[in-house]
């Protein structure tokens, strides 16, 4: 989810953004990794939420950066950079899963292998456990939604983009991403009560 910020420090982020645009459209790498370097694990998270693998999420990201480098150039500065950012990343992710035929049964062998699962931190176990699963649970139920559905959902409420702005970075409509994220609200509820229901605990 996207940190809240007051409009003086977006301002001031939006301005420190198009200056290294600006350095990077003229060839000055150091201003163009700072771009990528700033906005790395943003993508990588997205990567990993639209394909469910880390593995394919860093290759996601990678491709992702060198089409902005490809065509950093033609982007105008005065637009918004991170979700031009956004608009290719779900592109390339939207490829990845096309070229590599991800389905449901992959995705949950590698859930069950713990290949996805992030290391708990807390002190108490049973709370870390109960984390745990509860990540389980969006991951796998992400992973039986359609691909714009799982797009709109992972853009809009786990990003904190506005629904506007998703659906520009969709090539979409407001009123088709409000009933895309519905259904995916409801799909996700769906799946969590009847893992609940099959006897597994939170």
């Amino acid at each position: 989810m996207a940190d809240k910020m007051t409009a003086a420090e977006t301002a001031r982020e939006t301005a420190s953004v198009t200056r290294l645009v600006l350095r990077a459209q003229a060839g000055d790498m150091a201003a163009f990794d700072q771009l990528m370097i700033g906005h790395q694990q943003r993508i990588l998270a997205l990567g990993w939420r639209m394909l469910g693998n880390r593995d394919d999420a860093r290759d996601a990201a990678q491709e992702t950066f060198l089409r902005v480098y490809k065509h950093l150039r033609k982007f105008d500065p005065a637009q918004d950079f991170a979700g031009w950012l956004y608009r290719i990343a779900v592109n390339v992710c939207h490829d990845l899963a096309r070229k590599r035929r991800r389905n449901v049964t992959s995705f949950e062998a590698e859930l069950e292998a713990g290949t996805l699962r992030e290391p708990a931190s807390a002190h108490n176990t049973e709370k870390a456990a109960q984390v745990a699963q509860e990540h389980q649970i969006v991951n796998r139920a992400l992973a039986t939604l359609t691909e714009k559905e799982r797009a709109a959902i992972v853009l809009r409420d786990m990003e904190g983009l506005p629904t506007e702005e998703v659906a520009r970075m969709l090539g979409s409509t407001p009123t088709t991403v409000r009933s895309q994220i519905c259904a995916a609200r409801a799909k996700i509820k769906s799946f969590r009560e009847r893992w609940i229901q099959r006897g597994n605990k939170l």
